[in-house]
């Protein structure tokens, strides 16, 4: 099962409240209050943030953090790749030299290949697209079959 930590979940909510308001300026304790963390959490996730250059850290009395970029220039693709790494469903999918049998394995071009589809579809979500709501189809089809039960 693919499956991102808890960090890196926590991670991806942090960075869609600050698209929200995307020029604020947030304090590690209003992160985590925003998002139901502890402050070391958050502490721990804005740095780690700040260092893949997806967050400005501002220092002083009223510093703190706030979103390096634009929200549509921010893909969850590169949320992901701050918290976790290069994204890989399988060693051999991230780089050469990382699997024993490599050498001589019959589907290592296909994972790959899935890789790069899996990494394509998360470069094409942004910050932006993160704060929109989703609206689930109905399928009518269902609907026209359904029948209430009859008064007993």
């Amino acid at each position: 099962m693919l499956r991102l930590s808890k960090l890196t979940d926590y991670g991806t909510v942090i960075m869609t409240h600050m698209a929200r308001e995307p020029g604020r300026i947030y304090s590690a304790s209003e992160a985590a209050a925003a998002i139901g963390v502890a402050v070391p959490t958050a502490s721990k996730i804005l740095k780690m943030l700040a260092r893949q250059n997806l967050l400005q850290s501002l220092r002083g009395a009223k510093g703190g953090y706030l979103l390096a970029r634009p929200p549509g220039e921010i893909s969850i693709a590169q949320v992901l790749n701050a918290m976790e790494g290069p994204t890989g469903i399988t060693e051999c999918s991230i780089a050469a030299g990382l699997c024993a049998q490599e050498g001589w394995c019959s589907i290592r071009a296909n994972w790959q290949r899935i890789n790069q589809v899996i990494l394509r579809a998360l470069n094409d979500v942004t910050l932006a697209d993160m704060m929109q709501p989703t609206f689930h189809p109905v399928d009518i089809g269902a609907l026209r079959v359904w029948k209430p039960h009859a008064p007993q």
